[in-house]
């Protein structure tokens, strides 16, 4: 048996070496994914991506040229000094070039408004928030009001369950682009089947349903009930798989399809378990963030770091051609109830469906960690696991 002193030091030394090992899997898979995620972009992403560690005048190059053609390019960077660590990321439902973003844990409940030259235009305060981890952002449409709603998840969750509850705050599209303190309603979370690590979150835009994506080598898309309580914690369902190591999502505009980011590509879903397209990401110091435009026809991703881009990129003929028709999405809004006066009306979600042409989450080709990546990661871990068999054989 070992002391209280060595379980305790085998217990943390278990979860670094663990640590470490995801971080160097990471970095092993970036050197060794690099050369095909470069080749499928084309030669206008390696441009890209060699003149974003440039000078002034490449960045200025980049941002000009952006949409001139079909490839990825960098449409601004964040300029403001404050945005360091950008986590999440949404295109306003309701404003005309309006991009909103914040800042990973640590830095407060607070939300950026950006133009498309990259420059905050407002700072938002969140009004008893709190800011534990925040890992992403979505933005939608109140069906009743046409006001646009922003969302706002603190799921981070390192240790995989540290938390009792996870929360997500609501907040009301500010009308006006200037500095202020914005009322926020918080919803709690708790995971159906135990605490689980996630940075991803998305809104349908029909039904106001929202799910959370978490971030793992098994990860999942967890489902929201249809209506949400303030009273309650309230019981994320899993209702699919997802990628390896999940870090944002978001639903496409017209509520057809949406899309996963991992650190090394993206994939289209129009169900959760039924993937429509891969595509291939730029390459990005952390990325951490995806949306969709307004017109549904690209992609914007973005990343951590100071003055970090945001790129875009075009979806593929598969994504764009995902559209179901509306009455299959638009389904009778059951009355709200007095509990829940601020909620906007959900209506169910499209169910999922499944097709022999269709790759799964499962799937080999998915989007995620190169195998390669896991692979490393094993052997690292089996090294670490050896290590404190070791040292718990000298703390007997």
């Amino acid at each position: 048996m070992l002391s209280k002193r060595g379980e305790v030091a085998v217990r943390v030394f278990a979860v670094a070496c663990l640590t470490v090992a995801t971080v160097l899997a990471g970095q092993g898979a970036r050197a060794g994914d690099g050369e095909g995620v470069r080749a499928d972009a084309g030669d206008g992403v390696r441009a890209d991506a060699r003149e974003a560690e440039g000078g002034e005048g490449a960045r200025a190059g980049d941002e000009r040229e952006a949409g001139a053609d079909d490839g990825a390019r960098i449409l601004f960077r964040f300029k403001d000094s404050r945005i360091t660590e950008s986590s999440g990321l949404a295109v306003s439902p309701t404003g005309k070039d309006i991009y909103y973003t914040h800042n990973d844990s640590s830095a407060g409940p607070v939300f950026y408004a950006v133009g498309p030259d990259g420059r905050t235009r407002a700072t938002f305060t969140l009004r008893g928030a709190e800011s534990r981890d925040w890992e992403g952002m979505a933005a939608s449409t109140d069906p009743r009001t046409g006001q646009g709603v922003l969302w706002f998840a603190d799921i981070g969750d390192n240790l995989e369950g540290a938390w009792p509850d996870i929360s997500v705050y609501k907040v009301a599209e500010p009308a006006v682009m200037r500095d202020a303190v914005v009322p926020a309603v918080r919803y709690r979370f708790r995971y159906e089947d135990g605490g689980r690590n996630a940075e991803g979150i998305m809104v349908h835009p029909h039904t106001g349903r929202l799910y959370i994506v978490t971030k793992q080598f098994a990860g999942a898309v967890y489902q929201a009930p249809k209506r949400l309580r303030t009273d309650r914690v309230n019981i994320l369902r899993k209702v699919g798989p997802a990628p390896i190591m999940a870090t944002d999502a978001a639903y496409a505009p017209d509520g057809s399809s949406f899309v996963i980011r991992t650190y090394f590509s993206a994939t289209v879903y129009r169900a959760p378990g039924e993937q429509i397209a891969r595509v291939t990401m730029p390459e990005l110091q952390q990325a951490e963030s995806i949306t969709y435009t307004r017109d549904g026809r690209y992609l914007l991703t973005g990343s951590e770091g100071s003055r970090s881009p945001v790129y875009r990129v075009p979806l593929p003929s598969a994504a764009l051609g995902a559209s179901e028709p509306a009455s299959a999405l638009r389904q009778a809004a059951p009355t709200p109830t007095s509990d829940t006066p601020d909620e906007p009306v959900p209506t169910p979600v499209a169910g999922a469906r499944t097709g022999e042409d269709t790759k799964t989450a499962g799937d080999g080709a998915e989007a995620g960690v190169p195998v390669l990546a896991v692979l490393l990661w094993l052997v690292i871990a089996t090294g670490a696991i050896g290590t404190i068999t070791l040292i718990a054989r000298k703390t007997r």
